[in-house]
């Protein structure tokens, strides 16, 4: 019996005792219906949270850099927003009322992220076309369509004797990061792609998953391996941050950072120290560091959420092109690897803080992303083009011989 039709047995003509036994059910049934209706109309999820809304209440104040004049690349710093689409930027945005670090960013483009052999692609050959510059097969993360591992630009910078590192906010061997420091056609064979790390040549690598690395089905623990290799090893904040020289290999949580409002400025803190460090080598570094929890948050529809791992992301922007502002030869450049949520903006008030989207999806969309360039050799990052330019480009700046 649905709603409808008892509440037609309870208002209709009939017997006292049939109407008195489904009297009841109005009030009972009125509060259902209702409950019913504001999930399809704001997102309530039945414990008063409304997730497709959101008012900052401490918007942040941004940066204000400058171009630097020169036209030398020394260093050139990655940053990904994973699954941060324009929309999510144009969100955040009025969120932080009508003001970015990313507004600083002189030249902008938009790249295609589908994969080889899915249009709709996934955080493994979306990350796999940055890192090495090739299109690949939907989960597969650092190998071509045949499963042959493909050098990342970690590879080829550290083989020119650049310093590198990977800074992300997720677990290591999660997909982005594991383009670029390991491969295999499964994205999902997780603690494959760790014993992979023994090999990477970077010098400066931070997450978390670290149950991947020293609680695996081999009984293997990579932690000493690695340690075996040159690496400091450490597994909390407090100690990644008194290391000073040397190649570091940090896993600060068993799996995933926590989300920005339980972190604090750990992620910002860790991209900071490793900028200290390779700093020191006189060739220069390549450094991807990814805010990878943005990608979660679309996949929840949590925008509340979205919104902080974005304002965290952006924060750490305005650290780094300060840096780089100061240094003169570091080119920045921020991208997604592709969209999460095919999120709209519905609403909003910038003087408030306010705003309520919509997303169309759990999943990630083929919307092209945006390209954000500041530095020397920014203006090569105009235009439209395929996510595997972003390889090209960085190699040519870099003259890293493939």
């Amino acid at each position: 019996m649905n709603f409808k039709t008892k509440i037609n047995i309870a208002i209709s003509p009939g017997s006292k005792g049939k109407q008195e036994k489904y009297l009841f059910l109005i009030p009972v049934i009125f509060m259902l219906f209702t409950a019913k209706s504001m999930v399809g109309q704001s997102g309530y999820n039945g414990n008063g949270d409304d997730k497709n809304s959101f008012v900052n209440p401490t918007p942040y104040e941004i940066v204000k850099v400058n171009q630097p004049a020169g036209n030398q690349v020394k260093n050139v710093i990655l940053m990904i927003g994973d699954g941060m689409g324009l929309t999510q930027i144009s969100t955040a945005w009025v969120a932080n009322s009508g003001k970015l670090n990313l507004d600083n960013f002189p030249y902008t483009g938009l790249t295609r992220t589908y994969a080889y052999n899915k249009l709709i692609t996934d955080s493994g050959a979306a990350g796999t076309a940055l890192a090495t510059g090739h299109k690949t097969l939907y989960h597969a993360v650092g190998v071509d369509t045949s499963g042959n591992k493909l050098p990342s630009l970690v590879d080829l910078a550290s083989k020119k004797g650049l310093s590198t590192a990977i800074v992300v906010s997720c677990g290591l061997t999660d997909a982005t990061p594991a383009t670029f420091l390991a491969g295999n056609i499964d994205r999902d064979d997780e603690e494959e792609l760790a014993s992979d790390f023994l090999m990477t040549p970077a010098d400066y690598i931070f997450g978390g998953g670290r149950t991947k690395f020293a609680e695996r089905k081999d009984k293997r623990n990579l932690l000493s391996e690695m340690a075996s290799r040159g690496y400091s090893v450490a597994t909390t904040w407090d100690e990644a941050r008194m290391i000073q020289t040397g190649k570091v290999f940090a896993l600060v949580t068993e799996g995933q950072l926590p989300l920005a409002n339980e972190r604090g400025t750990l992620w910002q803190d860790a991209v900071v120290h490793s900028l200290a460090l390779l700093n020191s080598n006189p060739n220069g570094f390549f450094a991807m560091f990814e805010g990878s929890r943005i990608d979660d948050c679309g996949h929840w529809q949590d925008l509340p959420a979205l919104m902080g791992e974005i304002f965290d992301f952006d924060q750490t922007i305005g650290k780094v092109l300060e840096w780089a502002e100061s240094d003169g030869q570091t080119l920045v450049i921020v991208l997604a690897d592709h969209e999460t949520g095919g999120l709209t903006l519905l609403d909003g008030d910038i003087s408030k803080a306010y705003v309520k989207g919509h997303f169309s999806t759990g999943g990630h969309s083929d919307i092209q992303v945006p390209v954000y360039a500041f530095g020397p050799g920014a203006e090569k990052f105009t235009g439209t083009y395929e996510n595997t330019g972003i390889f090209l480009r960085i190699s040519e700046l870099l003259g890293l011989e493939y």
